[in-house]
């Protein structure tokens, strides 16, 4: 075997994690690694390979972190989020790779004109990342002032965080279904923001819990519907935050959640929810899975 065939195969054992094999082993068994070597590196993707990805509420906390990871890693990057929001000034900022589409997520017509914007000016659309959603902390009724949750909070919410987020789904594989399938078959990939609270739903959250239910329950079966065109759907659902939301709380209250979460004891980083999305971007066998992103914590009543 020459010296660049013993380089690649110690390579694939270290990739592969297998023994070396048994000595005087036929030189056959070598190339084997080194194809299978080939075979995982070729299947691997890339943010610098020119991904373009498109954030909802990708102005501030979760949705923020994750458009700036994707541009300063190589990507190009659309930031969705209200007309009020901070998108245009993020956008100037990161420059020429990232771009702004003021939208409603519940809007087709506002989404589909983001979406039109990410072919416009990237090429094409290869990741959405829904971030945006909103929350109400209500309990079912109000017995003390005899006086039911209101119907319609609950409605605003559901329609937001799942209709919303399911409206960006649809619209943003029509367009991840015209890209050249890699090796490997893959189109794109569509990341979705749930919360542990669709587990560990507190007192108050019925609508915020169901809200993110649903986009747990509805993970898998999307990313069936889409496996036959290379397109996968991954959710992570977030524990405790150092988000907008939790940012306007005080200090003492911050610090007793922190001290809820076994390890680390701490808020999250918004970059490490970041760090997680373009893991997932890269990594074509993870699909139709929802991955807790918490510190172990489970929520108490």
């Amino acid at each position: 075997m020459d010296a660049k065939m013993e380089d690649d195969t110690k390579l694939t054992r270290r990739l592969k994690g297998a023994p070396p094999p048994p000595q005087g082993q036929e030189a056959s068994s070598e190339v084997g690694y080194i194809i299978f070597r080939g075979l995982v590196t070729s299947c691997l993707l890339s943010l610098s390979d020119g991904m373009v990805g498109l954030v909802t509420g990708g102005a501030s906390g979760l949705g923020r972190a994750t458009v700036e990871r994707l541009v300063q890693n190589g990507a190009s990057a659309v930031i969705l989020d209200l007309p009020s929001s901070d998108g245009p000034a993020l956008a100037a900022s990161l420059g020429d790779r990232c771009a702004f589409a003021p939208a409603d997520v519940t809007s087709e017509a506002d989404v589909q004109s983001a979406v039109s914007l990410a072919r416009e000016k990237f090429g094409k659309l290869d990741l959405a990342v829904n971030c945006a959603g909103i929350a109400v902390a209500v309990k079912t009724y109000n017995f003390k002032k005899d006086v039911p949750h209101s119907l319609e909070d609950f409605q605003r919410v559901i329609n937001v965080n799942i209709a919303g987020t399911f409206n960006v789904i649809r619209l943003a594989v029509g367009e991840m279904g015209k890209n050249e399938p890699d090796a490997d078959g893959h189109r794109g990939c569509i990341i979705n923001t749930a919360s542990v609270a669709a587990f560990d739903g507190q007192v108050g959250q019925a609508a915020y819990s169901a809200s993110k239910g649903g986009i747990v329950g509805m993970t898998l079966p999307i990313a069936r519907d889409l496996a036959p065109m290379g397109i996968r759907v991954i959710t992570i659902a977030p524990g405790l935050f150092s988000t907008p939301l939790l940012a306007g709380l005080p200090e003492k209250v911050r610090s007793f959640l922190a001290r809820q979460v076994p390890f680390p004891s701490r808020l999250g980083d918004p970059a490490e929810f970041a760090h997680l999305v373009t893991s997932l971007a890269e990594n074509p066998m993870i699909n139709g899975e929802v991955i807790r992103l918490d510190g172990a914590i489970r929520m108490q009543p």
